[in-house]
């Protein structure tokens, strides 16, 4: 059995945001590290760009949220977190977050992509342009880089699809060059 159909099994084939029926995809939640059921969700094309595109968040859309956050699925808890943390100027949103648990270590991976914090604590991540990256962005490398670890060497013009964002550090991103995943110095990289 693949993702697809463990998550379709799991969720009955619906978005496990908003229970939609139509136009599903795999979601993996970033950072991903697998990329398998634990760390992914079935959500629908509207859920998923809305997550990975904050100035299209409809709040209106996320009401669905007061059942999702009740999932037995630490992964969907984590994105259901996320979202509530977004829209905390949402007087629902707060109401939902308050009554909403979620273990030490679940809490710790919603937090890792900074949602809920106010903007003058965010790490801002910039290209060598200085243009503003988030996380699932797609980048091109400007120079060769040496893979730590092993002999590959990412040639000049290599494309890094769904890049993640260090919270601790604004000079680096992680993301996949080949099968490898990487740390790469964001002056290194351009926003595609």
């Amino acid at each position: 059995m693949n993702i697809t159909q463990a998550l379709e099994e799991r969720s009955g084939k619906q978005c496990e945001l908003c229970t939609a029926t139509q136009d599903l995809e795999v979601y993996k939640v970033p950072p991903s590290s697998v990329g398998g059921l634990d760390d992914s969700v079935l959500a629908c094309k509207i859920c998923i760009s809305q997550i990975e595109n904050p100035d299209t968040t409809d709040a209106n859309h996320w009401r669905c949220l007061n059942d999702s956050m009740w999932s037995e699925h630490e992964v969907v808890k984590v994105v259901v977190w996320r979202m509530l943390s977004r829209l905390k100027a949402e007087g629902w949103s707060q109401d939902l977050l308050d009554m909403m648990y979620l273990e030490d270590a679940s809490l710790k991976w919603a937090q890792a992509t900074g949602e809920g914090e106010d903007e003058s604590e965010k790490i801002i991540h910039r290209d060598v342009n200085g243009v503003v990256l988030q996380n699932g962005d797609s980048v091109v490398l400007i120079k060769d880089l040496k893979i730590k670890g092993s002999s590959q060497v990412a040639k000049q013009g290599t494309a890094v699809r769904r890049i993640s964002l260090d919270r601790e550090n604004a000079e680096y991103i992680e993301g996949k060059v080949g099968p490898t995943l990487t740390v790469i110095i964001t002056k290194y990289v351009k926003k595609l």
